[in-house]
């Protein structure tokens, strides 16, 4: 209950990507970790804790082993974005008669329906000019302030024969029924920041469910939340990398933004930001190209972003046996088609390592008949080329505005990150694994 209780909190001041960053930076910093921006020379030391961002979006962390003469790197990738709604720049639609809406467009492949009928609000981050400069600060309205209605059944008497919800017509949120007039919505912006709306120059906005997460069920087995996909994974791999101390090699935390609309962005895990910040490490601890290349064929990474568990009304969309039950343990993804990146070499490193510590975990595929989505292990590969293995935690309806999970799933996969980023592995080529905890 106190992990579940940590991950609320973790989600709740969370309510968009650059939330989630500051959130982690605030982590980071309470226990040590020294910023260093993109932008300017890094001096490094063994047995130093650092952090970087970028677009405030992103953040990768790591720590540096005392004694690297094992050098490698062991990382964790998880993602900062969830399925939601983008306010557009021009935010306000007037009518019918007094009627202030939203215009939105969606961000990821959300299950629409989840959307409608409950508290909104909104956040993101507003770039404001400030004098002769421009300044980004952070926006959440910490009220409900919208909602997008259903139509009522006695006007769409099909509704309960299935409907496709019409993102320009079904979709935009409430703001006001004759209160607020045009161009309360920067005004109501401008207010939230103690600024005028002339400064606001530009927003990314999104909308937040803001209902509460909770634990429930006669025995507390489950959680549910807004963001489980992925925050509950940034979460996790964010206590074991903290809580763990490996003074052979350099632990590398990663949170990259945009992973639900293809992650081909400058901070997503298609960018080169974690290319860029191993050569950086590599650099400042005066270190050649080639030892960098020596260092990246032995090095793993562990990619965290949720998978499917059975759903108990629709058991047949699962594999046979290959499936994923909430309360079991963390889950190892597998594809054929390698949209997860799990082979049998990481696949058996990351089962051993879970073995040696007595944590459950759990094997997934798609049924052979579905494709399934990527994630960021074969992403980030495609920059950084290294051993990889996808895991996830179980969950329910991924990709609503309020999912649920197994409430012991948390407590598990800690402690399988944790083991992970404290053991030394040894690895050559794609044939010995020695572990040195």
């Amino acid at each position: 209950m106190e992990i579940s209780q940590q991950l609320f909190d973790f989600i709740q001041s969370s309510p968009s990507m650059f939330h989630t960053i500051q959130t982690i930076r605030t982590d980071l910093e309470n226990e040590g970790f020294m910023y260093l921006a993109e932008g300017r020379s890094w001096t490094l030391e063994k047995g130093g804790k650092y952090y970087t961002t970028r677009n405030h979006s992103s953040i990768i962390a790591f720590t540096i082993g005392q004694e690297l003469d094992n050098y490698h790197f062991q990382m964790s990738a998880a993602h900062s974005d969830s399925p939601t709604f983008k306010v557009k720049s021009v935010p306000e639609l007037s009518g019918p008669n007094e009627y202030l809406r939203l215009d939105v467009e969606g961000y990821g492949g959300m299950i629409d329906y989840t959307w409608l009928d409950r508290p909104l609000s909104v956040a993101g981050r507003v770039l404001i000019q400030k004098g002769h400069a421009m300044e980004s600060k952070l926006l959440y309205i910490d009220k409900d302030i919208l909602l997008i209605p259903s139509l009522a059944i006695h006007m769409n008497r099909d509704i309960n024969q299935g409907y496709a919800f019409n993102h320009k017509t079904d979709l935009c949120p409430l703001f006001s029924t004759g209160a607020l007039k045009k161009g309360a919505f920067d005004e109501m912006i401008a207010k939230e920041l103690g600024v005028k709306p002339s400064q606001i120059l530009a927003k990314d906005l999104f909308l937040v469910n803001r209902q509460n997460p909770v634990v429930w069920g006669y025995q507390d087995e489950f959680i549910s939340s807004p963001k489980l996909d992925d925050l509950q994974c940034a979460f996790v791999s964010l206590q074991g990398f903290i809580h763990a101390h490996n003074v052979h090699g350099i632990n590398v935390y990663c949170c990259f933004d945009n992973e639900e609309v293809g992650s081909n962005t400058k901070q997503g895990a298609m960018s080169t930001f974690l290319h860029d910040v191993l050569t950086r490490i590599n650099s400042a601890l005066g270190k050649d190209a080639d030892a960098y290349y020596q260092a990246v064929s032995k090095s793993f990474l562990v990619s965290c972003d949720n998978a499917h568990a059975v759903h108990p009304n629709h058991g047949d969309k699962s594999d046979a046996v290959n499936y994923a039950m909430m309360n079991k343990g963390p889950v190892i993804k597998e594809a054929a088609n390698q949209k997860y990146t799990t082979d049998a070499f990481s696949r058996a490193l990351f089962t051993y390592l879970c073995k040696e510590h007595d944590i459950p975990v759990q094997t997934f595929a798609n049924r052979s008949d579905m494709a399934g989505g990527s994630t960021l292990g074969n992403l980030s590969n495609t920059q950084v080329s290294v051993h990889a293995v996808d895991i996830g935690l179980p969950q329910l309806a991924m990709h609503s505005s309020y999912e649920t999970a197994g409430v012991q799933d948390t407590s598990y996969a800690i402690d399988a990150l944790q083991a992970f980023f404290n053991a030394n592995l040894m690895i050559e080529e794609a044939d010995t694994v020695t572990f040195d905890e």
